[in-house]
């Protein structure tokens, strides 16, 4: 018997609101924007995170990696820029890791150039000249589509030899099958030997703190990466750089651009840090041209920023969801003043007070349901357009879905409470009066 009152008191509700269609759609689109604008916030947001922590995490989490750091220019006693600035890292800065800290698995040097690389009498595309040893796949996430990687021949007899990304080889051979075809760079031709995937590794390691590299990278982007031996390039790419300017010269010496250490255990990663300054310090007698960076560090400070973007983004879109709610109770008053003689003869009849609160709060329930419904459709949708056509990541996850619905519900179980609680304590002769 109690649910039948129950069902026949939503079912009046439901039909005072298909009475003023207009008025309760306009009313649920408050809830339907605020919904969807926190699931494509949070969807944009999440996109974001995840692309920034995929991009660190191919840099590895039991790496560090050492970059060359231009320090301040130092003058001379005449107050003359020097000549010759050297700085930056070293092969015996290598030689050295290798030989001194035994927890160090691997121990890589690379060596980076801007460079043009040409087929035939095809257009040059820009390139990224990636001189190091086989033991680099170690270090980094390699994809090997076709042929092989750098060996140690390659690397003993400075064979001429390049492992280009699908990117680079796309760009240079077309149609034409670029395994064992000769690529120019800077008037000497190297052998394709093997095909790797496209990765974004090497700009991303460019993006914590290798300055040279991204002086480079401003005056023109570059297609990909093409891997050859480090002594090879070596010897055919100099290490000075010369620069002419008001009437004087002066040069630059710097042998390798960065060093990524390998640790056995992701404990000693940031103890390892602490050592490799200490050791790099004393080699370069004090002198900072040289930068740390540690993945992991990276990846607990993104997961940290993420968790207060979403917060932030959250509740920003959670005050549409507000403004909405304050539509409802609106409404819902302006409908209660309305009704008041409705709500008399109710009273009148025998509906207790409990009825009159469920008539209401089932009428503002079941606006808020259908816009939490329509708001997750649309905010569903919003997210998979900007992934479309600005090529943005997005990510919708269960518990921006969950949560949402969860903020519209609870919005106008809030917001309709006190508009049906003033319905129910009406007092039923001045309702009967009101015209």
């Amino acid at each position: 018997m109690r649910w039948f009152g129950v069902k026949r008191t939503v079912k009046l509700g439901t039909k005072s609101l298909l009475m003023h269609g207009l008025r309760s759609t306009l009313t649920t689109l408050g809830i339907v924007f605020g919904v969807s604008s926190v699931i494509a916030m949070l969807a944009i947001g999440e996109g974001a995170s995840r692309q920034a922590q995929a991009a660190i995490a191919e840099l590895g989490s039991t790496n560090l990696i050492i970059e060359t750091v231009k320090p301040p220019e130092e003058k001379t006693d005449t107050g003359n820029v020097e000549f010759l600035n050297k700085y930056g890292l070293t092969y015996t800065d290598v030689e050295t890791i290798r030989n001194t800290i035994p927890d160090i698995e691997v121990t890589v040097p690379i060596r980076q150039i801007n460079q043009e690389a040409r087929y035939q009498i095809r257009p040059k595309v820009a390139i990224r000249l990636i001189g190091t040893i086989p033991w680099y796949t170690e270090i980094s996430p390699i994809n090997l589509i076709r042929g092989r990687f750098l060996s140690s021949t390659d690397i003993n007899y400075r064979l001429s030899v390049c492992v280009l990304d699908d990117k680079v080889a796309q760009e240079l051979f077309a149609f034409e099958y670029p395994m064992g075809k000769h690529v120019r760079i800077q008037g000497n031709y190297y052998r394709v030997v093997g095909i790797v995937a496209h990765s974004s590794s090497g700009q991303t390691n460019n993006a914590f703190g290798s300055e040279i590299a991204k002086a480079s990278d401003t005056e023109g982007g570059v297609s990909g990466n093409i891997y050859i031996p480090l002594t090879t390039a070596k010897c055919r790419f100099p290490e000075f750089n010369y620069q002419f300017s008001g009437g004087s010269a002066s040069a630059e010496k710097v042998e390798l651009q960065k060093i990524t250490v390998k640790l056995k255990s992701i404990d000693q990663v940031l103890s390892m840090r602490d050592i490799l300054d200490t050791l790099l310090s004393r080699l370069h007698e004090g002198k900072k041209d040289y930068d740390i960076v540690v993945p992991l560090e990276l990846l607990r400070q993104t997961a940290r920023t993420r968790r207060i973007f979403s917060i932030v983004l959250g509740s920003i879109a959670a005050i549409s969801l507000l403004v909405g709610g304050i539509g409802i109770m609106n409404i819902m008053l302006a409908t209660v003043s309305e009704r008041t003689r409705e709500i008399g003869i109710r009273r009148a009849l025998g509906a207790r007070k409990s009825d009159i609160i469920l008539q209401f709060l089932s009428e503002t329930l079941l606006l808020t349901l259908i816009g939490g419904i329509l708001g997750i459709i649309l905010g569903s949708a919003i997210p998979m357009l900007v992934t479309r056509f600005s090529q943005m990541p997005t990510v919708i996850t269960p518990g921006s879905l969950i949560l949402a619905f969860g903020i519209s519900a609870i919005v106008g179980l809030t917001f309709g409470l006190y508009p049906a609680y003033r319905a129910a304590n009406m007092d039923p002769i001045e309702s009967l009066r009101h015209e």
